[in-house]
């Protein structure tokens, strides 16, 4: 990571594209959902677009793509799916993307879930997830089963502790809610909260995060811990498994959101 530069561009409401650059001023873009803040942010910083690299179908993170492109032509990678129009390469799980400028590999990881065709992106120490893990949560399944979720999210956290995670949206401190009434005694959640709040202060992302923090403080990657198993215990049982822990507190996280909305 000390040959790259990572910058969080911020778009829309809440929504990150991610740019990685290296030394030259070459850069990739992850998701960018308008092409408005990307090109501002290329040209603060003094950045090439080389490359486009996708992660699901949905607008805002691919709303940007057309215009972009047809500024200056680069190659967009993204899932196989027929309704991500601008892509001219498919990629699918276990393929590793060798891109020369900027010189990174990434691994394709297919993690369906919030949509059906999801895929992440992982190398140079660094996680592009977009709307499957959050910060302190996990995206909503809007096409997949709470198994395909927990099996997605299964893989992204046996990824290296130092991994740092790059999200698709800025949700930190709403997500931190949820989590403090599933584990209200987690340590590393209360000073995970506390670290999120003075990045919030001072108008910093919350941004990325090390995996190993997200484990740590994530009820969605908790979902074996003891606190996590009693908190839903009277929901699914003792006995419930993995895939209904993890339904119930999807579901539940889906009421805490409609009711704090």
């Amino acid at each position: 990571m000390n040959r790259l530069r990572l910058l969080a561009v911020p778009a829309f409401a809440d929504n990150y594209i991610w740019l990685l650059a290296d030394a030259a001023g070459d850069a990739i873009a992850v998701d960018p959902g308008a092409a408005a803040p990307l090109r501002e942010a290329l040209e603060r910083e003094g950045l090439r677009l080389r490359a486009i690299v996708l992660t699901h179908h949905h607008a805002d993170h691919v709303g940007g793509v057309a215009e972009l492109v047809a500024e200056a032509p680069v190659p967009v990678y993204a899932p196989a799916d027929e309704r991500i129009v601008c892509a001219d390469h498919r990629v699918s799980d276990g393929q590793v993307l060798t891109l020369s400028a900027p010189a990174v590999r990434l691994t394709v990881i297919a993690v369906p879930g919030h949509t059906r065709s999801h895929v992440a992106y992982a190398g140079e120490g660094l996680l592009f997830c977009g709307d499957t893990l959050f910060s302190l949560g996990c995206g909503r399944l809007f096409e997949g089963r709470p198994e395909q979720m927990l099996a997605s999210l299964d893989r992204l956290s046996a990824l290296p502790d130092a991994t740092a995670v790059c999200c698709g949206h800025e949700y930190t401190l709403d997500n931190a809610a949820f989590a403090r009434t599933i584990e209200p005694g987690n340590g590393a959640l209360d000073a995970r909260i506390a670290e999120v709040r003075a990045l919030r202060a001072e108008g910093r992302p919350s941004l990325p995060v090390s995996l190993a923090e997200e484990r740590a403080s994530n009820p969605f990657l908790r979902i074996d811990a003891p606190a996590v198993i009693a908190a839903l215990s009277d929901e699914v049982g003792a006995a419930a498994t993995r895939a209904e822990r993890f339904a119930a507190l999807r579901r539940r996280k889906d009421l805490f959101r409609a009711a704090t909305a």
